[in-house]
């Protein structure tokens, strides 16, 4: 069965009708689905080794090793030993519950993780049985017929049969980011080294940067180059994030102090009481008590459940999250390198003025045809183009062809390309040959930069010098200039380079891509919050100025060109880069520059990228932004951040994610530090007051568990930003996150909680007994977390206001705690296992009271600082 020619295409049929067929497909027929079946089971899914999912049950394996999980069941043995059955079942029972709250939060933090882990499910164009087929990657085996295009993802290692100017990006597995030109070979059959220029070897993950080509494909999966490379990493443990390595650092200290701790208190309340077993075995259960109240366990919770959750909700702002460790570094940017296209601007082009030397038009809505050379230059402007373009300026250059030239469209269909010359760095040209009919002549239209149309054109200095004033003329009012040439001559005769052609000039188009609407808004937001806006173009100066004083730069005027990088040092580019907000005529390599000077500045860097050659700078800096609507996926793979959108305002939004997210993780860890000195104190108190009884006991802590790991986790992440998070400065990038400030207003609302619940057991404990004043501090104790928890959802606003702010977390938090508390200092069979004994009405609210307005000094604070802040 032979192959019909438009197989080739990805477009729709009627579309690819339209453009040229430029091989014969008729020996290809590709494998029936018997073989394809057999060679599936053969070697199985084309696919890289993937990690292991964790299961309910691995995670429950995870949490049963924690050390907390540890005490509270050794706790749990101890009752039973000492006869205590009741309590020991209850607190087995709350070990439960603490699992099954962690093991629902981690299958949360796996799920978000899961949805963020695959930007994309990659697709292969395949011909099998002589059809077309579109079929998942996974599902390509040895033998498949590919059918590659620019822009497409090479889903297996495979040799070239069939290619017209195809180009590879390499760069995952050579390291250099120019791309190879491919040559396709009949004979082939073993692969050659990735990297090497005219060679058919095509590799798995690479990127078509540019030509068609037909590929047979011989190894799939793990045996790929990408696959060896998949299987090393399965080796490499992900390396830990800066707050990873910190909060480890702290649990690990105050893990061993708590086990210190343990020892000390079991043995120091042994030995001033007596020395009895009772007594050894209640100090004992003492010193796990003390254990499991120094013992952090929260923090690693924080920091993925925090972690995972921000990026589910930077992509609710059209952002995807490709590495976890960049939300920590949004809040520190200081700035943001952006590009104009697309991103400050719309990137719906749309065609505005045509020109020759002798004379311009404008094409509005009134324009109804052109003409004395304007058409000439018009048509060849489209055929230097993609029959099916992608590109937005192509797009407007057919959009005003088939409006202004009828019948145009009609008469290319006769005319076939037979040679495309691709742009280059060295030459930012694009040229296409075209033949019509069987004519021996071809007729070659070239578009591109106007210098580098000049070039092309052998222009006189003196029609070069014109032609710059009437390009600069034009780029002045924001418009976007290409040159437009055109020769003739036999098809015999082609050059085998573009720089070879001597053409004629024909004249300009110029487009208008308006500034996105959000972007001025966007911008201002950005200079409130100590952000700098550098533009990075290849446009002109005059409309790279233009655009930024559209959007709000600062100093639009100063412009640093890609000429002009080219002749200054590094040591003079960072410090002219101080100033400078606006860089024009830059091509993507020098981007890696304008990164480095800004972080040897110390500056914290955001770059956005599209492509290939992008992928150097979007690694250099702290965070790379990727586009994902015209983005490559090399762009997309060396980025941290894809925008889905393009837009700019995305990206501030994002950035306000981060500052958002890194807020709430302190005020989690506040909340943690906060209500652990309590427990503390609580804990050892009997052990320096020997008259008193036991305050806390495990049972206690577990309850109070409840209370803390939901409130860490779930209600801060949570939290709405506060109102001044985009007038701040941004933070150091080394500023840690136990801050001296942190921590010591942590402590501070800790001790208040304390000093309340040890003033009512000193109050109570003679006219109550040991029972009374334990339910009556543990009621003011629950209380004071409550409120420790209401107070620390803003730094900024009261806990009043904040009510007002939706929190479904924290409600539920607030009545669940509410109802079991209220159940353990109520019914008698809780109080038997608590504790506890029968407390009177009044006692019971003015300890509740205490709890509640133990935290009011922070409330006082919160007042004077934004009374300070408005007077500033």
């Amino acid at each position: 069965m032979k192959v019909d020619p438009s197989v080739f295409e990805t477009a729709e049929p009627e579309v690819a009708r339209d453009r040229p067929a430029i091989f014969d497909f008729s020996s290809f027929t590709g494998l029936n689905e018997l073989t394809v079946r057999e060679r599936l089971s053969a070697d199985g899914p084309n696919e890289l080794p993937a990690s292991k999912v964790r299961g309910v049950l691995s995670i429950a394996l995870e949490v049963a090793r924690q050390p907390m999980f540890i005490l509270l069941v050794g706790a749990g043995a101890l009752y039973l030993a000492m006869g205590k059955p009741g309590d020991a079942l209850v607190l087995l029972g709350f070990v439960f519950v603490v699992m099954g709250i962690t093991i629902v939060q981690e299958r949360r933090t796996e799920r978000a993780l899961d949805a963020l882990r695959d930007l994309s499910s990659p697709r292969a164009l395949v011909v099998r049985m002589g059809r077309r087929q579109r079929i998942a990657g996974r599902e390509v085996v040895r033998g498949d017929i590919l059918l590659l295009n620019e822009g497409d993802r090479v889903p297996a290692d495979a040799i070239l049969r069939r290619c017209s100017n195809l180009s590879v990006d390499e760069s995952f597995l050579t390291g250099e980011s120019v791309p190879v030109r491919k040559m396709p070979s009949d004979s082939a059959l073993q692969l050659d080294r990735p990297g090497g220029d005219e060679l058919p070897s095509i590799f798995a993950g690479t990127l078509v940067t540019s030509g068609q080509g037909i590929a047979e494909v011989v190894a799939t999966g793990v045996r790929t180059e990408l696959g060896k490379i998949g299987k090393a990493l399965q080796k490499i443990e992900p390396e830990p994030t800066p707050l990873q390595r910190e909060t480890g650092r702290i649990v690990g200290i105050l893990a061993s102090l708590g086990l210190a701790a343990c020892a000390a208190v079991a043995v120091g309340y042994g030995l001033t009481r007596g020395g009895s077993w009772q007594v050894w075995k209640d100090g004992l259960l003492a010193g796990i008590a003390m254990a499991m109240a120094i013992l952090p366990e929260e923090f690693p919770v924080i920091l993925t459940v925090f972690l995972a959750f921000g990026a589910w909700r930077i992509s609710r702002s059209r952002v995807l999250t490709r590495r976890l460790p960049v939300i920590e570094t949004l809040g520190a940017a200081t700035v943001l390198c952006v590009d104009k296209t697309g991103t400050l601007t719309q990137n719906q082009m749309t065609l505005r003025v045509v020109a020759t030397e002798a004379a311009a038009v404008e094409v509005d809505e009134s324009l109804r045809s052109v003409s004395n050379g304007l058409d000439a230059v018009l048509q060849s402007a489209v055929l230097a183009s993609k029959p099916d373009p992608f590109d937005p300026m192509e797009r407007a250059l057919q959009a005003a062809r088939d409006r202004l030239l009828p019948g145009a469209k009609d008469a290319q269909r006769d005319w076939e390309m037979i040679r495309e010359y691709p742009l280059t760095p060295e030459l930012l040209a694009v040229s296409h040959a075209w033949r019509y009919g069987h004519e021996s002549s071809v007729v070659i239209a070239s578009k591109g930069a106007p210098e580098a149309i000049a070039e092309l054109c052998r222009l006189s200095p003196d029609r070069r010098a014109h032609l710059s004033a009437q390009v600069k003329q034009l780029a002045s009012r924001g418009l976007r200039v290409l040159g437009v040439a055109r020769t003739e001559l036999p098809a015999r005769e082609l050059p085998a380079e573009q720089a070879q052609l001597v053409q004629q000039f024909l004249g300009l188009v110029a487009f208008e891509d308006p500034l996105r609407k959000s972007v001025p808004a966007a911008v201002a937001e950005c200079r409130a919050a100590g952000i700098r806006i550098i533009m990075i173009t290849g446009d002109y100066p005059e409309t790279a100025c233009n655009i930024a004083r559209q959007a709000g730069l600062s100093r639009p005027e100063s412009v640093i060109t890609g000429g002009e990088l080219e002749g200054i040092s590094d040591a003079e580019l960072a410090d002219r880069i101080r100033l400078t907000q606006v860089f024009a005529r830059v091509v993507p390599e020098q981007k890696l520059r304008i990164v480095r000077a800004l972080k040897a500045n110390s500056e914290v860097v955001a770059m956005t990228g599209d492509g290939v050659n992008d992928a150097p700078a979007l690694k250099a800096a702290h965070i790379g932004i990727a586009m994902g609507g015209r983005g490559t996926d090399v762009a997309r793979e060396a980025a941290s951040l894809v925008l889905l959108d393009d837009d700019f305002s995305s990206i501030v939004a994002t950035v306000k994610l981060g500052r958002r997210i890194y807020d709430n993780i302190k005020k989690a860890i506040s909340f943690t530090i906060a209500v652990h000195v309590p427990i503390v104190g609580l804990s050892i108190a009997p052990i320096l007051l020997p008259g008193w009884p036991l305050l806390l006991l495990p049972v206690h802590i577990a309850f109070l568990e409840l209370i803390i790991d939901p409130s860490c986790s779930l209600i801060f992440e949570a939290e709405e930003a506060e109102a001044d998070i985009m007038s701040r400065r941004p933070r150091s990038a080394a500023e840690r996150l136990f801050t001296g400030r942190t921590v010591a207003t942590a402590v501070l609302q800790g001790l208040s909680a304390l000093a309340v619940c040890l003033l009512i057991v000193f109050l109570a404990r003679p006219g109550h007994g040991p029972d009374a004043a334990r339910a009556l501090s543990f009621a003011a104790l629950v209380v004071s977390f409550l409120t420790i928890i209401l107070v620390n959802r803003s730094w900024t606003r009261s806990a009043l206001s904040m009510m007002r702010a939706p929190n479904r977390a924290m409600w539920w938090v607030l009545v669940g705690a509410a109802v079991l508390l209220g159940a353990i200092l109520t019914v008698p069979a809780l109080q038997r296992l608590f504790s506890f004994s029968p407390l009177h009405a009044d006692d019971l609210a003015v300890s509740l009271a205490a709890g509640f307005l133990c935290l009011l000094w922070f409330e006082f604070l919160k007042r004077f600082r934004g009374l300070k802040a408005s007077q500033c």
